[in-house]
């Protein structure tokens, strides 16, 4: 009989219904959606900003204080929107799962920082990394608000 509680204890420790791959995909999936949304649409700014001729050529040398400044006040907005993404797919705590994805923008952002280094345009990247937290806060907050206006 105590093998018996002891087994059916276990089993009730580590699910096998299927509910913990269920739960990872709920935690994880809205990180992942808002962090291919973002890569996606700067990516695709991106392209558009260097085929207009607006930004020189990719590799090419050319780029402007003024067109990093550009760059940036896009990132930032897109960094929101994909944090509000974000934090309306997840099913509880939008604010964590929003500022989980700013984390994982602030570590990108450092290591881009390192690999692509010039001093002439430091302020660049060190903005990106500096904005990545409060990107992620101000799309949870948008998220929240129109959540609780919609439960209204």
């Amino acid at each position: 009989m105590a093998t018996a509680t002891l087994e059916t204890s276990a089993l009730s420790a580590h699910p096998t219904n299927g509910s913990t791959p269920r739960r990872i995909v709920r935690r994880v999936g809205p990180v992942l959606a808002g962090l291919v949304t973002i890569f996606t649409v700067t990516t695709g700014v991106d392209v558009v900003l260097h085929q207009t001729g607006v930004f020189p050529p990719p590799g090419a040398v050319g780029m402007s204080h003024a067109l990093f400044l550009l760059a940036f006040s896009y990132r930032a907005a897109i960094d929101v929107f994909g944090c509000y993404l974000t934090a309306r797919l997840a099913f509880s705590r939008p604010m964590m799962h929003a500022m989980i994805l700013g984390g994982v923008g602030l570590i990108l952002s450092i290591v881009g920082a390192i690999v692509m280094w010039d001093p002439e345009f430091a302020w660049y990247p060190i903005l990106l990394a500096a904005s990545a937290l409060p990107s992620a806060w101000l799309g949870a907050r948008l998220a929240i608000a129109r959540r609780s206006a919609r439960a209204r």
